[in-house]
């Protein structure tokens, strides 16, 4: 990647007019990307990507430069570039790096350079085969495989020089459903930060039924009828919920600026007394964890409510300066081309102790989201609006009919106090969350929850 002297030059030449703090973020990664539309291979993809970030405090203050060329000079001319602007007297005048390898809670098997493309089709065309055997209405398939390997390396003026391997697989599974009139879509896209190991782990024929019957269901499905119901939000991708409408309010890039609407309740209620939430980087393999993060911190497990009372915000180093609080580890980029920030890593509601039949035969009239699409909100008032991509109405406690064209609408700190039953399996989803820093993988999870009453979208 790069020489410690080298790092240690730059660094210099980074505080060189006054800074208080400098950090450099060396990356090497690997893409590839194969697609295959209905049985047949529309496009293979790699890419290399490569280049450093250079960082600068001076106090709350801060200046990001970043190069794609590793040459010394290259280097020194990035830094200087980052230094001009902060022009202040010298503060630091040595810089001393001590070298480590991040430990690796996050075990590989099979490197994304020991497969062959012709093995990746072949688990491709699994998922074709078996989401096209579930109905003659399956019109079309989409499958894509993704991974990557990436080395990065941070350096700071604080004498941090460590270096970590990431490694990440993701598959996708599109079924499109038609009536030769219209179409609807099942959907399903697991990823681990694994290896191509990840892809041996799936059962093909199970994800193909499930996202083929997802399609061919909402095909057949009545519009669904808008009002303030009770609303059961089922496993896994359910927890996008959460992720959006309250966990991007408890990141520090909200918080610090007073954009949040948990702003100052550290301590305060703000859920119902059976919630609990996690956000958890040391989850091994899983798709949003790490060893480090992108300032260097190794990860943690992090309590962010408990019991319904807040306790922790996801904080990175500048917005640590600005909150006068400790990190957590949470500072995320997508490459060295941003500077980065407190991020969600795998966010989730812990189980509860409440039966899933219970859930719902206790319900009486409402609807059951069984899978969620994607939505917007609003960081600083928690307003949010999800789409349900596979919904039931609920009938005297049991799962009457399916439902399309549903959506949630509410206010994430509303919504939390409103939760009254919390099932006993959590599962978790995989995304990519978008945010100051770019796109980073992130899981999102809960166990089965339901919601007494909020405002459901339809016709």
């Amino acid at each position: 990647m790069v020489s410690k002297k080298s790092a240690e030059l730059a660094l210099l030449r980074a505080l060189e007019t006054g800074a208080d703090f400098a950090e450099l973020f060396f990356e090497d990664r690997l893409n590839n990307s194969i697609t295959m539309r209905t049985g047949k291979v529309e496009d293979a993809n790699s890419g290399l990507v490569h280049g450093v970030g250079v960082r600068i405090f001076k106090g709350l203050r801060s200046v990001y430069a970043y190069t794609n060329d590793y040459s010394e000079k290259s280097l020194l001319e990035c830094a200087g570039k980052a230094a001009s602007a902060l022009p202040f007297a010298r503060a630091i005048d040595r810089v001393k790096l001590h070298g480590s390898v991040a430990a690796n809670i996050h075990p590989i098997k099979k490197l994304p350079g020991d497969v062959e493309n012709s093995w990746r089709v072949a688990k491709l065309r699994e998922g074709h085969k078996a989401i096209s055997a579930v109905s003659p209405e399956i019109v079309q398939t989409i499958m894509g495989y993704t991974d990557s390997d990436q080395t990065v390396t941070i350096a700071n003026s604080e004498g941090l020089f460590v270096s970590d391997r990431r490694v990440y697989t993701r598959l996708r599974f599109v079924g499109v459903a038609s009536n030769g009139t219209e179409n609807q879509v099942g959907f399903n896209a697991p990823g681990a930060m694994m290896g191509a190991e990840f892809a041996d782990t799936l059962d093909y024929e199970e994800i193909g039924k499930r996202v083929g019957t997802m399609g061919v269901t909402m095909l057949h499905a009545d519009v669904c009828p808008a009002g303030v119901m009770p609303v059961v939000i089922d496993k896994a991708f359910g927890g996008v919920v959460f992720h959006e409408a309250c966990g991007h309010s408890l990141e520090a890039t909200s918080v610090a600026r007073g954009l949040s609407e948990f702003c100052g309740k550290l301590g305060q209620k703000v859920a119902s007394d059976i919630v609990s939430a996690i956000e958890d980087g040391t989850m091994a393999n899983e798709w949003g964890s790490l060893n480090i993060d992108d300032e260097g911190t190794p990860t943690n497990r992090l309590v962010l409510i408990e019991n319904g009372i807040l306790k922790n915000y996801m904080i990175d180093k500048l917005n640590a300066r600005r909150m006068n609080m400790p990190i957590t580890g949470s500072s995320r980029r997508e490459s060295y081309a941003y500077a980065p920030t407190s991020r969600m890593r795998n966010t989730f509601i812990a189980a509860g102790n409440d039966d899933e039949a219970e859930i719902i035969r206790s319900m009486g009239d409402g609807l059951y989201a069984k899978v969620m699409g994607g939505g917007s909100v609003n960081p600083v008032t928690g307003e949010f609006n999800f789409a349900v991509d596979e919904g039931y109405l609920v009938k005297g406690g049991k799962i009457d009919k399916p439902v399309r064209g549903a959506s949630l609408i509410g206010k994430g700190s509303e919504i939390l106090l409103k939760i009254d039953r919390v099932g006993k399996v959590m599962t978790m989803g995989q995304g990519m969350c978008g945010s100051q820093s770019g796109s980073v993988p992130t899981n999102v999870g809960q166990p089965m929850i339901r919601i007494s009453s909020m405002t459901v979208g339809g016709r």
